[in-house]
């Protein structure tokens, strides 16, 4: 097992049970408890867990947004499936309207090396469009980032989108059902990707299997305004059933 899937399943671990133990989690991936105690201080400083006396606790509380550090280590290889094909939905020379969050990073790491024009929602994604210059077009917009997740939201933001129009916009998501929609866990989140739907000409939702059939608090819009959503193979069938009469084209990566 790779450093990388085993951070992700002691992640995992960690905040289904609310807290596991050096023993427990070392039982759980094989590992020596010495490896999984530098483990537990590696994703304690990435802010993906607690560090507590004899193992970790989960920093999550009830009906909170999972924080990014702690997402970028779930269903990784699927996300980067699912960037591909959203990448290849992609013609060269596009505008490009990316969402920010987990997979939507990914996404931009494809980009990158694209002859398209992106502009991102998240310093994390600008950060990695701009450190290594490649193929793509960046512009940057206005916009206050939120704390850890460093999503752009705000009225700049808002201003920024509504005075650009583009061919596609990829937009990440915290849950998608056939009958509640595109929801956010944050009301101003959610505003900037209504916004960010409306000026652009389709919509991609890139979300991993684990989001569709869930909502979250902030309504962004019903699921008839995406054009297509590209996700992994452990979508529930019957909800990609129910997206697909509703009007959404369905890509499993």
């Amino acid at each position: 097992m790779s450093n990388a899937d085993r951070h992700g399943l002691i992640a995992k671990a960690v905040r289904d049970s609310g807290s596991a133990t050096v023993q427990e989690l070392a039982e759980l991936t094989g590992a020596s408890e010495m490896t999984i105690r530098r483990d537990l201080d590696a994703l304690a400083a990435q802010g993906a867990l607690e560090r507590v006396r004899g193992g970790a606790r989960t920093l999550l509380l009830r009906g909170e947004e999972p924080p990014f550090a702690l997402r970028a280590h779930e269903a990784v290889e699927a996300k980067r499936r699912i960037a591909a094909e959203v990448s290849a939905l992609i013609a060269d020379g596009e505008s490009v309207l990316l969402d920010s969050g987990t997979t939507c990073l990914e996404v931009a790491r494809l980009l990158r090396e694209r002859p398209v024009t992106v502009m991102p929602l998240s310093l994390q994604a600008i950060h990695l469009l701009s450190e290594t210059p490649g193929r793509a077009t960046l512009v940057v917009p206005g916009g206050q980032p939120r704390a850890a997740e460093q999503a752009l939201t705000g009225p700049l933001t808002l201003a920024s989108l509504a005075a650009l129009r583009f061919d596609t916009a990829v937009i990440g998501c915290c849950g998608l059902s056939a009958a509640d929609g595109l929801t956010a866990f944050d009301l101003d989140d959610a505003a900037v990707k209504k916004a960010g739907i409306a000026v652009a000409r389709r919509t991609i939702v890139a979300a991993d299997g684990g989001k569709l059939g869930r909502t979250a608090y902030a309504h962004v819009g019903p699921s008839t305004l995406l054009h297509t959503l590209v996700t992994d193979t452990t979508a529930p069938a019957a909800e990609v059933a129910a997206l697909e009469d509703a009007g959404t084209v369905v890509r499993t990566a």
